[in-house]
């Protein structure tokens, strides 16, 4: 039996933010116990052949963190090999288990910060463009919600979120994409927060059915990146994802629920 990945045997997959990530997420777990974790990966990674991420330089696969040059940006390797460098943590069993379930918004990602890399800067000088996708790669959530709770995302009024239009949650749907997110939840704390990508929608319009693959994946330009459309979000508000928040005076925590600044 291989050494499985420290802290993966004690992730809760029943947690309502993992459920669009348990079943893959569970299995690929399992199978990392049987035959360690780039063994596991990539046998994933084969048998979504058809549906899995592709680059120009091949489909796309996991390989331990060492290939990597020391020189060479960990995205430009990315798209120069295929390879995803991958180290024996929860951090990258996330980042893995995104890349085998969005393999299109990963892909994506990846283009855009090769496009950010191939422009002229300063030493030590990312841009406003590949932070914003860093913190959207690390710590994003894509949030398909009513139009009534995306501003009220938005205008930073959590009771309008929350409280006050809280039925609208059922109509709604946040999907974590984040890979240091979801590590981090692994250990749930209140103040918790993502980087929410937003898409309003109404109930049963059929956008809610194409997820982060489907039609909208084609506005994550850059240009929307430099206009910074990504709104925190302390996750552990969303009804039905926390048990503390169903108690009076969760939200009234300033600290947490921070007004707009």
């Amino acid at each position: 039996m291989s050494a499985t990945v420290p802290g993966l045997s004690g992730v809760d997959w029943s947690r309502a933010w993992l459920a669009p990530w348990r079943e893959r997420g569970e299995a690929l777990a399992a199978r990392v116990v049987e035959v360690g974790l780039l063994e596991a990966l990539n046998e994933a990674a084969g048998e979504a052949a058809g549906e899995g991420a592709h680059l120009r330089a091949g489909p796309v696969r996991f390989v331990a963190h060492d290939a990597l040059p020391a020189a060479e940006p960990y995205e430009a390797f990315i798209a120069r090999t295929a390879g995803v460098p991958t180290r024996s943590n929860l951090h990258d069993f996330f980042n893995a288990l995104v890349w085998l379930g969005q393999p299109a918004l990963k892909r994506r990602l990846n283009e855009m910060q090769v496009a950010e890399l191939a422009i002229p800067r300063p030493p030590d000088t990312r841009g406003a463009v590949r932070d914003a996708l860093t913190v959207f790669d690390e710590n994003g959530a894509w949030l398909q919600a009513p139009t009534v709770l995306v501003d009220a995302l938005r205008r930073r009024d959590w009771r309008a979120l929350f409280v006050s239009n809280r039925a609208l949650w059922r109509d709604a749907r946040l999907t974590l994409v984040g890979h240091a997110l979801m590590e981090k939840l692994t250990q749930p704390r209140k103040p918790i927060t993502a980087h929410v990508w937003c898409v309003s929608v109404d109930a049963g319009d059929a956008r809610h059915a194409d997820g982060i693959e489907g039609s909208a994946l084609a506005s994550l330009v850059a240009a929307r990146f430099r206009a910074k459309p990504l709104l925190p979000m302390p996750v552990l508000g969303v009804p039905g994802w926390w048990a503390d928040n169903e108690t009076p005076g969760f939200y009234d925590d300033a600290a947490v629920f921070r007004a707009p600044q």
